[in-house]
Parts: C-alpha cells; sequence; structure tokens
C-alpha cells in the first residue's frame, strides 16, 4: 500500500488529501448511514488523531475542508486542531450520497428485503439507482467531482485535506481510475487518497486507502 507523497507540491497542480471521515457506531454494527448526521464513536476520534498527529509531521497542509454531516467535520476538526489549528471550511457537495430505503438498515438486513439493489450496492454497479435516492448516479458524480475539481482550481501548488465519505470518495476514484480497478474494495475509515488536480481536468491518483497511521493503534 503505497504512503502519501511527503514532496513538495508543484505549482502545475493541487495536491488533495482525500479522507474517510473516522468510524461511527453505525460503521461498527454494519448499518447504512447514507445522509443520515451519524456521530463519530470513540474509536473513529482516536483513528482521527491519529491521522491528525500523522499529518502534521508531513509538509505544511493549507486549509481543510469537510462535508457537512458531524461524522465528517468531527474528523476534519480533529484533524485540523492535530495540524496546528488550521481552518475547516464546510462543503456540502461532499456529503455523502443519499441510499434512499437502505438508510438505517443493517447490511444483513438488505439482501432479503431489497435483493437487486443490494446486488448493485456490493458490485459497484453504476446502472442502477437505490430504491427511493434523492439524486441519481450521474448528478452524484458531477456533484462529487465538480466540488474536488473547485477545490484544486483554487488551491493550485498547495497540499489541503478534504474529509468525505466512501461512497464519495469510490465516486473520485472512477475519474482518477476510469479502468475502474479500484471498484469493489473497501474504503476503510480515515483512510488517505492523495490525488494531484491539475488546470485541464486532469487527474492523477498518487495513492490510495493509505491507513499506515493506524498501524500502531487498535483501531485498524
Amino acid at each position: 500500500m503505497a504512503e502519501a507523497d511527503s514532496s513538495s507540491v508543484d505549482s502545475d497542480y493541487a495536491e488533495i488529501l482525500v479522507v474517510r471521515h473516522g468510524e461511527t457506531v453505525w460503521n461498527a454494527d454494519g448499518r447504512i448511514q447514507g445522509t443520515l448526521d451519524v456521530e463519530l464513536n470513540d474509536a473513529g476520534r482516536q483513528q482521527a488523531a491519529a491521522l491528525g498527529d500523522r499529518l502534521s509531521k508531513d509538509p505544511k497542509i493549507s486549509l481543510v475542508y469537510s462535508s457537512d454531516l458531524s461524522r465528517a467535520y468531527e474528523t476534519a476538526q480533529i484533524i485540523a486542531s492535530r495540524c496546528g489549528g488550521l481552518k475547516v471550511v464546510t462543503d456540502p457537495d461532499l456529503r455523502e450520497r443519499h441510499k434512499g430505503v437502505l438508510q438505517g438498515l443493517a447490511y444483513h438486513e438488505i439482501p432479503k428485503l431489497y435483493p437487486e439493489a443490494y446486488q448493485a450496492f456490493l458490485s459497484g454497479d453504476t446502472s442502477k439507482d437505490f430504491p427511493g435516492a434523492e439524486e441519481s448516479l450521474d448528478q452524484h458524480y458531477q456533484r462529487c467531482t465538480s466540488s474536488l475539481q473547485r477545490i484544486g482550481n483554487k488551491h493550485k501548488g498547495e497540499r489541503v485535506v478534504a474529509v468525505t465519505h466512501g461512497t464519495v470518495i469510490h465516486t473520485l476514484l472512477r475519474k482518477g481510475y476510469p479502468n475502474g480497478d479500484f471498484i469493489g474494495k473497501i474504503i476503510p475509515n480515515t483512510s488517505i487518497h492523495v490525488f494531484h488536480l491539475y488546470d485541464d481536468e486532469k487527474w492523477t491518483v498518487k495513492s490510495l486507502r493509505d491507513v499506515s497511521h493506524l498501524n500502531q493503534t487498535d483501531f485498524l
């Protein structure tokens, strides 16, 4: 597993460390959150602190962006605090996708209640929407990729963090990996995914699913 590049940021691109939020009680219970606002649990706070400690030793971060859902925002605040009191800017376009009728259900409940949706969920099939979802897959893709591109356009030559959610990260990786090699792979809590964004909307993924900051903890 590759680690985040620790070299200085070239003026031709923005380096964005896209991070999944820390663990919640619902993550631990195997329950789908979607846009429901579930807070971090103690393990999630410890994960965020470990990540913040690691990033504080890396090259300077200019700013921390976050989804407006509390599990992401609290993760971002912990990171920002550990990195010297950085500013946290919320961006609703980084929030998780609405999961329709699946929200609030445990994963083991879904195959019986919504078998087709469950298979699409597991496979990463982008041709199907969740029943009751408030945003199409095309709209979700446009929202997430446009949000990261806006951040990249503002911070060329800088290094910033964007704290978001698993489905959002999968969507961003769809643009970074158009061949789909990443599909179906788990996005761990507080994992780092390093993107380089250029002026011409060229995206390069330098590393993904990096959780090396959790190796010496009980929270991996």
